[in-house]
C-alpha cells in the first residue's frame, strides 16, 4: 500500500493548527492500518459453567472473544477444563465438533475431566470425527481433515517444537485452515523469545520470519547473551516494548490467580526441594591428565557417555524407597541401565509403539506403577502425578524439558513437599550454570508479558514509529 500526498492536500494543511491537520489525522490513521492491530475472531460467551474459577471464566471468556488466542498457564492451574469449555463454546456456536490435541497418554486424561465436568468429548484415534469434542495424540494428527472442524485446541502447544520440521508444518496448516484456535502450555517460549513465532503463525497473527524482521534484528557471529537469543538475533531499540505489548494481544499468562487480580489462597504450591549431587569418577577425556569440566557439546556428550554407571548407581541408591518415583534421562543407554539396577522400573522409550508409551504412562498415572523411567521429550508434558512427589533427573541444557518434569508432581493439587534430585558428573557443571541461566531469563519472559497484560485490556499496538514520528518533518 502506498500512500501518496497530492499538492492539492500539501496546500489544504499549510496555515493548520496542529490539531486541527487533516492530513496528519490521515496519516496517523494509515500508519495504525500497517500497525498489528487487535483482530477479534470469536463471539460472546453461551456457556459459562460454575465449576471454573473466576480467573478461569476470565481468560475462557477472552479467548473466546478472541477467537484465535494462547492460553499460557503454569501448570495445576486448570488448563484442561479451560479448554474444554472453550470448545464447547465453539461446538454451541458454530453447531459442528472441535479437535483437541494433546500428547501422549494425555488424550485418556481429558476425557476423564471432560466426564468430571459434564462435557461431552471421546477419544479418536483412526480419523473418525466423534459427536462435539473429538480428542486425540499429536502423533495422529495426519488421520484427520481441518474440514471437519470448526475450532482446535492445542494442549502443552509448546510441545510442537519437539516435532520434526514437516510435523511441525504440518500442524501449522491444519490451524490455518480452522475458524477457531486456541493454544495452552505452561511454557509458550521458556528462555527465547524468538520461539513465540511458532504460537503467532499457529494462530494467523503473523509469520515467524515476519515477526523477526518486525522486532528482530539479525547481527553476524552474535549471541545477545542479555536475551539468551537464537544466534544472530536481538530486539531492535525501539521494539521489545512493542513486542511485548503485540504478544499481550493474543496470548494471557498467568503463574497464580493474581496475576489476574484474584485470590490465591486456593492455589498454594506446597514446598519444592531440589537437591544437586555430583558423582565423583575416574572418568577422563582422551589426552586429559585430570578431569577438567566439560566446555564443548563434544565433551558433554563424551562426559554423559562415560559416567552412565556411576551415575545410574547413584539413583538406584536413591530410589530404595516405597513412593512413586520418575526417573528423567536423555540418553537409551542411562535408561536401560536404571531398568536393570531397579527391580520394579518400567521403561518408556521412544521406539516403543504408541500404544505402549501410552498404557505404561497410564499405569504411572493410576498408581499401577512405582517407578516409571523415561525421557522428558516422551512423558514430560500435560500428564498429572500430584500421587508422586519424588524424582530424579540428569542436566541438560534445555530449561523447558527440565520445568516441565518437575512440574509433572510439583503443581498444584499436590499435597505433599516435592523432593528433586538432580544428579550429574563433576565435569557437567557448565550445564547446570546454563540451566540456572535460563531459568532467570523465562522468569523475566513471564514477568515482562503480565505487565503488558495489565497495562490495559486493550493493548495498543506495535507501531514502526516512535511517538515524536507520526507524521514526516516537511509536512
Amino acid at each position: 500500500m502506498t500512500y501518496r500526498l497530492t499538492q492539492g492536500d500539501a496546500l489544504a494543511v499549510q496555515g493548520c493548527a496542529p490539531n486541527q491537520n487533516p492530513l496528519r489525522e490521515d496519516y496517523a490513521r494509515f500508519l495504525e492500518g500497517k500497525a498489528q492491530s487487535e483482530q477479534r475472531h470469536g463471539f460472546e460467551p453461551i456457556w459459562m459453567p460454575d465449576f471454573l474459577y473466576d480467573f478461569q471464566r476470565e481468560l475462557t471468556a477472552w479467548a473466546l472473544r478472541k477467537g484465535r488466542a494462547g492460553i499460557f498457564a503454569d501448570c495445576g492451574l486448570g488448563k484442561t477444563p479451560m479448554q474444554l469449555t472453550w470448545a464447547e463454546n465453539v461446538c454451541r456456536y458454530t453447531e459442528r465438533p472441535v479437535l483437541v490435541l494433546t500428547p501422549l497418554a494425555v488424550s485418556q486424561q481429558t476425557i476423564r475431566e471432560a466426564a468430571k465436568f459434564g462435557i461431552e468429548a471421546h477419544v479418536s484415534r483412526e480419523g473418525a470425527v466423534m459427536p462435539r469434542i473429538t480428542v486425540t495424540n499429536y502423533e495422529r494428527l495426519h488421520y484427520f481433515r481441518a474440514s471437519d472442524f470448526a475450532g482446535v485446541v492445542l494442549d502443552e502447544s509448546s510441545a510442537i517444537k519437539h516435532f520434526t520440521g514437516a510435523r511441525q508444518r504440518s500442524i501449522t496448516r491444519f490451524m490455518a485452515q480452522v475458524p477457531y484456535r486456541l493454544l495452552c502450555t505452561a511454557t509458550a517460549a521458556p528462555n527465547d523469545y524468538i520461539e513465540l513465532g511458532t504460537a503467532a503463525e499457529a494462530l494467523g497473527e503473523l509469520g515467524y520470519m515476519d515477526m523477526l524482521g518486525m522486532f528482530f534484528v539479525n547481527e553476524e557471529n552474535t549471541l545477545h547473551r542479555t536475551w539468551g537469543l537464537h544466534l544472530n538475533w536481538r530486539f531492535k531499540r525501539h521494539a521489545e516494548l512493542a513486542f511485548w505489548r503485540w504478544v499481550a494481544s493474543w496470548a494471557r499468562a498467568i503463574r497464580r490467580p493474581s496475576d489476574m487480580g484474584c485470590d490465591d489462597t486456593r492455589f498454594v504450591l506446597p514446598p519444592l526441594e531440589v537437591r544437586e549431587t555430583v558423582v565423583k569418577t575416574d572418568f577422563k577425556r582422551d589426552g586429559e591428565l585430570f578431569h577438567f569440566p566439560a566446555k564443548t557439546l563434544q565433551d558433554q556428550r563424551e562426559e554423559r557417555r562415560g559416567t552412565i554407571p556411576e551415575r545410574c548407581a547413584r539413583v538406584a541408591e536413591m530410589v530404595r524407597h516405597h513412593d512413586p518415583v520418575v526417573m528423567w534421562c536423555h540418553l537409551n543407554a542411562e535408561a536401560d541401565a536404571l531398568v536393570k539396577m531397579i527391580p520394579d522400573a518400567e521403561q518408556v522409550r521412544g521406539s516403543d509403539s504408541e500404544d505402549t508409551k501410552e498404557a505404561r504412562l497410564i499405569a504411572f498415572s493410576e498408581g499401577n506403577l512405582r517407578a516409571l523411567v523415561t525421557k522428558p521429550k516422551i512423558g514430560a508434558f500435560g500428564l498429572n502425578w500430584q500421587h508422586c512427589a519424588r524424582a530424579t533427573m540428569f542436566p541438560s541444557h534445555s530449561y523447558e524439558q527440565y520445568y516441565q518434569a518437575v512440574r509433572r508432581c510439583w503443581r498444584y493439587g499436590q499435597r505433599r513437599p516435592v523432593r528433586v534430585d538432580i544428579i550429574s558428573s563433576e565435569g557437567e557443571s557448565g550445564i547446570l550454570k546454563n540451566m540456572k541461566r535460563k531459568e532467570e531469563m523465562a522468569d523475566r519472559m513471564f514477568s515482562s508479558l503480565v505487565v503488558e497484560m495489565h497495562r490495559g485490556q486493550v493493548v495498543r499496538r506495535y507501531s514502526p514509529i516512535s511517538e515524536q514520528e507520526r507524521i514526516p518533518s516537511w509536512l
